[in-house]
């Protein structure tokens, strides 16, 4: 059974969701999120997590919620919200699985709210500033906000794209690099003059987030690290990595790319069903 609920909060309105399983469960609650993806992009998952109940949300610039006018968004604000939304559903401790931005998110809540989880599966967190070409990264990810704020979304994803589809650390050669063809990724070239995207506007343009691993490892949080199989060499796989090594811990490697508990045109070979496998056994653990 699904029940949709919202929230209000500092700065937005959130929108989640409790799914309950047909039958009671012994498994704790598990908290199912990224950023900024929302909610609809785990539904392929969370239809293999039917043996427990499992908890999404849409984060605060995403989907079904909204920010209010001078709502703010940063890696820590976004942590807060998990907290509000797992007290607003009334669980806790809860097991967490955190993708993307949603696991880098999710670093600051288990810092400010341990009672919140109980484990925590952080899925290649985009960590940029723990890589030896965090400043090349910075630098590229600057220049993505500024084309967005100037160009729109067509050129500014492009080279979004043209980032994450790179493998192995950035150098100079890839700040030479000539600019990519918004068509070539099937993406408009004229600008629409909408200036709202959840990943454009707001994820990337937050301050880069550096974890404190000296506080993540006294949270007594149990936190593992996963990475993605098919992601060796991508960004947001050595962000995962390189937490691991700071957080002494050995990543453990979930099927698919960096969405891997979904399959769609761009990742057809992904099986949530497997991932969700891995996911259970991670937990259960």
């Amino acid at each position: 059974m699904l029940t949709t609920h919202t929230l209000d909060v500092p700065g937005a309105v959130l929108a989640y969701d409790i799914h309950q399983p047909e039958r009671p469960s012994e498994h704790p609650p598990l908290f199912v999120f990224g950023s900024p993806m929302g909610a609809s992009g785990f539904e392929q998952l969370v239809t293999q997590l039917d043996d427990r109940v499992v908890l999404t949300y849409d984060p605060r610039m995403a989907e079904r919620s909204r920010l209010k006018d001078g709502g703010e968004v940063t890696v820590e604000i976004h942590g807060d919200d998990l907290h509000r939304v797992v007290e607003a559903a009334g669980f806790g401790p809860v097991d967490a699985f955190g993708s993307s931005g949603g696991a880098q998110a999710a670093l600051p809540w288990v810092i400010a709210h341990p009672g919140d989880v109980r484990t925590l599966v952080a899925h290649e967190p985009p960590l940029t500033l723990l890589l030896p070409d965090a400043q090349i990264l910075q630098t590229v990810s600057a220049d993505i906000v500024d084309t967005y704020r100037q160009r729109g979304f067509g050129p500014a994803m492009a080279k979004f794209l043209q980032l994450v589809m790179h493998t192995g650390e950035l150098t100079q050669e890839y700040l030479d690099r000539p600019e990519p063809d918004p068509a070539q990724f099937g993406l408009p070239i004229e600008d629409d003059g909408s200036r709202d995207d959840p990943l454009l506007a707001h994820n990337m343009a937050m301050p880069p987030y550096l974890p404190d691993a000296q506080a993540l490892n006294a949270s007594g949080v149990r936190i593992v690290l996963a990475i993605g199989a098919e992601g060796v060499g991508g960004m947001p796989r050595r962000g995962g990595e390189a937490l691991a090594e700071l957080l002494a811990i050995e990543p453990v490697i979930f099927p698919g790319d960096h969405g891997g508990f979904a399959t769609n045109e761009w990742s057809p070979g992904n099986d949530p069903a497997a991932f969700a496998a891995t996911l259970k056994d991670v937990l259960d653990g």
